[in-house]
Order: C-alpha cells, then structure tokens, then sequence
C-alpha cells in the first residue's frame, strides 16, 4: 500500500493542488488560457517527442494493439450511447455526448503522467499511440454524429475538412509524427536542444494535473445527473475490464503494453467532453458534472487497479 500511495498521492495531490488554488485565489476562467497552451502546445508535445524519438521503430508498428484498443472504446461508446437514446430516451445529441463521456478518457493531461510513473518510460510508446488513434476516432465520431443529430450545420465537405484539418494539426498529433520520423531516421537532437526537451518534458505532467484542477474547481458541481448512474461504472470498471480482456483475447502483447492499455482506459471523462458539449450547446452543464464526479471516484477505482497491478494479483495476459 505505500508502494501505491506514493504512485497516487502525487498525481491526484497535484489535481487537489490545483483545485484548492483556485478556490482561495478565484482567478478568472481566462487566466488559465497561456497555461494550457503551455500545456497543450509546448510541455506534452515534447514529452512525446522525446520518449519516441528514443523508441525503436519496430515497436511503433503494432496495428493490432491500435486497433484492438480503439475497437473496445468504441464498443463502450456505442453501448452508453445506445443506452442514453433507446432507455433514456435522450436525443441524439444528448446521446453521442453521453457516449463520449463513458468512453473518453482523460488520456492527454493525466495519461503520460500516470502511466510514466506507474511503468516508466516503456509506457511512452502504448501511451502516444493510443492517445493519437483514440483522438483520432473522437475528433471524428463527435461532428459526424451532431451532423446527424443536425447540430451541425455545415456540408459535408466542409465537416470532412473541419475533422481532417483538427486531426492533421493537433499539437499531439504533430508532435507523435515527428518523434516516430526521427526514431525512424535516428536523428539525436543537439545537446542544447535536448537539454531544452528534457526541461519541457519535465513540466508536462505538474503543469496538467495542476490545470486540470483549477478546471474541476471552476466548473462547480451543482446537481448529480441521473445518467451518472451508468456512464460513471462504465468509464471507470467496464472499460478497463473490456480492454483488460480485448487485449488478453489478441494476446502477444508485453506486460506494460496491457498494463498501460488498461490503466488509461480506468481514468475519468476527458475534460474535452465538456468542451464538445459546450460547442454544440447540449448536455453542458451535466458534462461538466461527469467530469468531476468521475475523477473523484476515479481516486478509489485508479488506486485499487494500481494495487491488482503492482501487487501481481492482475496477471498482464487472462488467456496466455
């Protein structure tokens, strides 16, 4: 148990940190805005950089583990999706945002941080390649299924676009294509460029748990939204569950891969879910509570998949 307070206490403390300071200091909204794009332009991308520039290409190639992965998330989604619009009766809207909430991970702030001080650095490459591909899918599920649900009102070229220009230019994104380029030309930056890699690297994980706190803490809770009754089991058990088994079922996978894999699927609803709603005008304020309540269970649910992992109880393959 020391072994996973001292995994967890310093990820979550940082997200309280974050909290906190924003409740005594109650800075505006607007003030987090050169943070996060710190964060989201400069700090990550250069953590990505880094750790697959290092990488042998070889292992930059597993399509059955991408895919596998994206499979089982999409899974989740559809099944919160379908429960949201043919039990709640929710609209389509309502419903896609639903969906996303059960299957969106928080994988961009809280993912590189967690995985890394859980497995080290060889979950650098499961981490970059499922974030990258699950983006992917978000980025592309969420305008299709508005289109449908008729928030969208933009053509058909221009929603193709609009996708392909978000996907294409995503700071992640880029920064995922340039580490795989120079792991694949084995290029070794300068030593005063690495250096200024390293530093930016360092940052990416305090500076976005302490944001992700400050954002929980400006979007109060004000009521608990009934769908919470299934969207919340669903992001924090059936995911990991689902992977654990999807990955165990296509096997010949390394033990940190699935680790990895299985631990980002347990982490709560992305913070991006409130972002589509709010870009949309549906579901926004019940989003917002999601994420919160999601990421404080997720204190108990992470913790305990930390303790299977660590402790062995949790073999990395069901079906060897």
């Amino acid at each position: 148990m020391a072994e996973i307070t001292g995994l967890v206490l310093p990820f979550f403390g940082l997200i309280l940190l974050g909290y906190v300071a924003a409740r005594i200091t109650k800075q505006p909204h607007e003030a987090m805005g050169w943070l996060n794009t710190f964060i989201i332009y400069v700090s990550l991308p250069a953590l990505f950089f880094k750790l697959l520039s290092r990488t042998p290409v070889e292992q930059l190639a597993r399509w059955d583990y991408v895919l596998t992965s994206m499979a089982v998330t999409f899974s989740i989604f559809a099944v919160v999706f379908a429960a949201a619009f043919l039990i709640r009766r929710s609209s389509m809207a309502e419903a896609t945002v639903q969906g996303l909430a059960g299957a969106y991970g928080n994988i961009g702030y809280m993912g590189p941080g967690i995985a890394i001080l859980a497995f080290g650095e060889p979950a650098a490459v499961p981490v970059a390649l499922i974030f990258c591909f699950e983006n992917i899918m978000h980025f592309t599920i969420a305008p299709m299924m508005m289109a449908l649900a008729g928030g969208d009102h933009r053509s058909a070229g221009a929603l193709v676009a609009g996708v392909a220009r978000k996907i294409a230019f995503h700071p992640f994104i880029l920064a995922t294509a340039v580490g795989v380029a120079a792991a694949w030309l084995q290029l070794v930056p300068p030593v005063p460029v690495g250096r200024l890699i390293d530093y930016l690297a360092q940052a990416a994980a305090p500076c976005a748990l302490f944001a992700m706190g400050v954002t929980l803490a400006l979007r109060p809770l004000k009521r608990v939204p009934v769908e919470l009754g299934f969207i919340v089991p669903m992001k924090l058990i059936a995911h990991p569950v689902a992977m654990y088994l999807g990955l165990s079922l296509v096997g010949d996978f390394e033990p940190v891969w699935i680790y990895t894999a299985v631990l980002l699927a347990s982490l709560p609803t992305a913070t991006n879910v409130f972002v589509i709603a709010q870009q949309y005008s549906t579901w926004v304020e019940r989003a917002s509570a999601t994420v919160l309540v999601t990421t404080v269970c997720s204190v108990a649910t992470v913790s305990a998949l930390l303790w299977l992992i660590t402790s062995g109880t949790l073999p990395p393959d069901l079906f060897p």
